[in-house]
C-alpha cells in the first residue's frame, strides 16, 4: 500500500461520517439480505416461502384448531394455502395503535404467537419471521381471515400494506387463513415454482400429521404427467403409510417395519418413527421437527442412533452373540430408510433455514421414547430380532475388516524404508474405537492448533500452504509436479484418477477444515474440485466432508455461543440472547482459535457439526455437474465470465460491497 494514502486523506474516496451508517426499517433487511432468512434466491429458495406458510397452517392443525388445509398453485406463479384453524387476530395491537394484528404480523420481524408458548405447545415457526419474510420478497401479497363469522382481508407489496384491513361481511360457515402470494421477480427472477415440488410438499405433510386433510389443487397449464390437477392427502397411518410406499415391494431383514409413536413425559411433545432395512439399499433417511424437514438430521436423529445401537447390543448380550459389543450406530443405520418425526417445545435450529436440530433436549427424549419400543420389536419375535442383529453383525464385520485393511496399509506405509508419509503430516495411531479422520487444515497456525484440539488415536491432521493448484485447469505434468497434491494424495494412499481404489484409503473420513471466510471457501472449492476430478470413487462413497467452523463468538455475561456466519449471528441475537447486550468476537481464523474452541466447535464428534459431499447416483447428474466444475474451474476464463454475467443479478448488492 503506498505511503502516500497515510500522508494524504484526500486520497481516499468517499467519506465516512454519520451520514454513511444506514439503518434498515421493517423488511427492508429481508429484501436487502435474503440468504440470510431463506437461504439465497434459487429454486430451494423460492420453495421455502411456500413451506414457511404452509408451516404456519400445519401449526393450526397440530395444535388441534385445524383439520384441513388446502394448497393451490395458479397461474402466473401465485400460490394459495388455506387452512381452517383460528384465523390470524385482526384486532388492534396494543403495542402498535392503528394497526391490525393481521398487519403486524406481516409487516414486523419476529412477530407472532409462537414465543410464549400459549398459542402454539409446538410449532414449526418460532422466530416469527416466515411469513413477514415471504410477504417482504413478495410483490403480492393477499391475507383472508375468516373470524367470529367475519371476514377480513388486506393486501401488501413487497412487505409494505397497499391499503388498510377491510371487513368484507359475514361468513357463516367459514374459518381460518387464507394465504396468497407472487414472489417478487425483482428477488427471483425468473424462478417459477414446482407443481411438482409442491405436490410432494403437501403430500409428506399429511404423512407426518395424520389428524389432517391437504386438499392439492393446481391449474391445467401446470399440470405434469406426475402430477394430477387434484389430490386429497390423509393418512391415518403416518410415517408408517409414508414408509411403505417408499419401500415398495422390496425384500427387507424384517418382514415388519419397526414403527411407533411415544408421547413425551410432562407433555413435552411426542415422538413418531418409521423404519425398514431392506436388502439392497443405498438408505433413505428423513428427519423432521414440528413437521419441518431438517435434511441435517440433528440432536433427534443422535437420540434416534443411540437408542437403536444399545438396542441391539443388548439383544446381542441377551441371545449370546459376543461381538454385539463392537456395534456401531453405522453398523445400525447403513441401507436402512428411516423417517423420524418430534414435537417439542421451543426447538433449537441450526440457522433459520431449519436444516438441523440443535436442541440438546431432543436426543434424550427421542432415546428413551424410542430404545423401549425397539427392545420389544426385538424380543417380542426373536427370529425377527435374530435377523436383524445378523444383518448387522454382517455390516459390522465388513467395517472392521475395512479398518483392519487401512490399519496395516498405515503401518506399512509409515515403516516401509522407501515409503515415506508427508512430514507435514500428524499422523494418528488408529487405536480407537471411533472411525479414523483426516483433517485438511489451512496453514501452520490452523494446524497447530488443530493437532492440540484432535483426537490422538483417530484424528490425523495435514496442514496445507494456502490455497492449492486449481486442477481442473491445470496439465497433468503440472498436477504431478505440485508437492501439495504429492503430499495428500501419499497422505491418502489410494491413488489418483484411474489407479485410485477407495478400498485402501487409510482413513474412514477426509475432512476440509478451511477459515470461515471468503479465502477458506475458495481454499474448500479447490479442494473439493481435487477430489472430484482425481478421486471422484471417494466422494461417491461418502468419505468426503467439510467442517462448520464458526466465523463468531457470542457473549453475554456467563452465558457464550458460536455462529457460522451471519446469518446464524442475527439468529442466536434474536433467540437466545434476545433483549441482552451481546459483545460479539470475530475469528480472523482457524489459528485464532485456542484448542479447547477448536475442538469444542469443529472437531468434537459429538459436538460439531459435518457436511458430506456426495456425488448423485445418476449419470446424467454427475455429468451436469461435471459441466458445472468444468464451467466454474476450467481453462476457459469465458465460461466463467458467462456465468457471472448471467448470475450476477442473484448478488445481494451490500454483500459486493463489502
Amino acid at each position: 500500500m503506498s505511503d502516500d494514502l497515510f500522508a494524504n486523506p484526500a486520497a481516499t474516496t468517499g467519506t465516512y461520517d454519520a451520514s454513511s451508517i444506514e439503518v434498515l426499517e421493517g423488511l427492508e433487511p429481508v429484501r436487502r439480505r435474503p440468504g440470510m432468512y431463506i437461504g439465497g434466491t434459487d429454486d430451494r429458495a423460492l420453495h421455502h416461502l411456500a413451506a414457511e406458510v404452509l408451516d404456519n397452517a400445519m401449526d393450526e392443525a397440530v395444535a388441534g384448531h385445524a383439520n384441513r388445509i388446502e394448497v393451490e398453485l395458479g397461474e402466473n406463479n401465485t400460490l394459495t394455502i388455506s387452512d381452517n384453524g383460528r384465523g390470524i387476530p385482526v384486532d388492534e395491537h396494543p403495542k402498535f395503535p392503528g394497526k391490525s394484528t393481521l398487519e403486524v404480523i406481516l409487516t414486523t420481524l419476529h412477530s407472532g404467537g409462537k414465543f410464549s408458548g400459549k398459542a402454539y405447545a409446538t410449532s414449526g415457526g418460532l422466530h416469527g419471521v416466515g411469513v413477514s419474510v415471504v410477504n417482504a420478497l413478495s410483490d403480492l401479497t393477499r391475507v383472508e381471515v375468516a373470524r367470529n363469522k367475519e371476514l377480513f382481508a388486506q393486501e401488501f407489496s413487497k412487505g409494505n400494506p397497499t391499503g388498510p384491513i377491510r371487513k368484507l361481511g359475514p361468513t357463516p360457515n367459514r374459518r381460518g387463513t387464507t394465504v396468497t402470494f407472487h414472489p417478487d421477480p425483482e428477488i427471483f427472477g425468473d424462478r417459477q415454482f414446482s407443481a411438482k415440488r409442491l405436490f410432494k410438499l403437501a403430500r409428506s405433510k399429511a404423512y407426518l400429521y395424520a389428524g389432517v386433510e391437504i386438499r392439492w389443487k393446481c391449474v391445467s397449464s401446470l399440470v405434469a404427467d406426475d402430477v394430477p390437477a387434484e389430490a386429497v392427502f390423509q393418512f391415518p397411518g403416518g410415517l408408517a403409510d409414508h414408509l411403505a410406499e417408499q419401500v415398495g415391494g422390496r425384500e427387507c431383514v424384517t418382514t415388519q417395519p419397526f414403527t411407533g409413536r411415544q408421547d413425551f413425559p410432562e407433555d413435552q411433545g411426542r415422538v413418531e418413527w418409521a423404519i425398514a432395512w431392506p436388502l439392497w439399499s443405498d438408505g433413505a433417511f428423513s428427519w423432521y421437527c414440528n413437521t419441518v424437514p431438517t435434511p441435517d438430521g440433528g440432536t433427534h436423529e443422535q437420540g434416534l442412533r443411540a437408542a437403536l445401537t444399545k438396542g441391539i447390543r443388548a439383544f446381542g448380550e441377551l441371545v449370546g452373540q459376543k461381538k454385539a459389543k463392537d456395534i456401531s450406530a453405522d453398523d445400525v443405520m447403513t441401507g436402512s430408510e428411516v423417517m423420524l418425526s418430534v414435537f417439542i417445545r421451543d426447538p433449537q435450529f441450526q440457522s433459520q433455514t431449519k436444516d438441523r436440530l440443535t436442541s440438546p433436549e431432543a436426543a434424550r427424549l427421542v432415546e428413551n421414547a424410542v430404545r423401549d419400543h425397539f427392545d420389544h420389536f426385538l424380543a417380542d419375535n426373536m427370529e425377527r430380532g435374530r435377523a436383524l442383529l445378523a444383518a448387522v453383525v454382517d455390516r459390522m464385520d465388513e467395517r472392521l475388516k475395512r479398518k483392519a485393511e487401512r490399519e496395516i496399509k498405515r503401518k506399512t506405509a509409515t515403516n516401509a524404508k522407501k515409503v515415506r508419509l508427508p512430514g507435514k503430516l500428524t499422523d494418528c495411531t488408529g487405536e480407537g474405537d471411533g472411525e479414523t479422520e483426516l483433517f485438511i487444515v489451512e496453514g501452520d497456525s490452523a494446524g497447530g492448533s488443530a493437532k492440540q484440539a484432535r483426537d490422538r488415536k483417530t484424528q490425523a491432521i495435514l496442514p496445507i500452504r494456502g490455497k492449492i493448484l486449481n486442477v481442473a485447469s491445470a496439465s497433468a505434468d503440472k498436477i504431478r509436479a505440485n508437492q501439495e497434491i504429492a503430499d495428500l494424495a501419499l497422505a491418502l494412499g489410494c491413488g489418483t484418477r484411474k489407479d485410485c481404489n477407495a478400498d485402501s484409503l487409510r482413513y474412514d473420513r477426509i475432512v476440509i477444515m478451511t477459515d470461515a471466510d471468503v479465502d477458506g471457501a475458495h481454499i474448500a472449492t479447490l479442494l473439493m474440485t481435487f477430489f472430484f476430478q482425481e478421486m471422484p470413487d471417494i466422494v461417491r462413497r461418502g468419505h468426503l466432508f467439510l467442517a462448520q467452523p464458526p466465523l463468531y463468538r457470542l457473549t453475554a455475561g456467563k452465558e457464550s455461543a458460536y455462529a457460522r456466519d451471519d446469518a446464524h449471528r442475527a439468529e442466536l441475537e434474536a433467540t437466545v440472547f434476545k433483549g441482552r447486550k451481546v459483545e460479539v468476537g470475530r475469528f480472523k481464523g482457524l489459528g485464532e482459535m485456542n484448542p479447547q474452541q477448536l475442538r469444542e466447535t469443529t472437531m468434537n464428534p459429538a459436538s460439531r457439526s459435518l457436511i458430506r459431499i456426495t456425488l448423485p447416483p445418476e449419470h446424467e447428474q454427475r455429468h451436469a455437474i461435471k459441466e458445472l466444475v468444468d464451467q466454474l474451474m476450467g481453462r476457459n476464463p469465458e465460461h466463467r465470465f458467462n456465468f457471472i454475467q448471467n448470475h450476477a443479478g442473484d448478488l445481494d448488492r451490500e454483500l459486493i460491497d463489502a
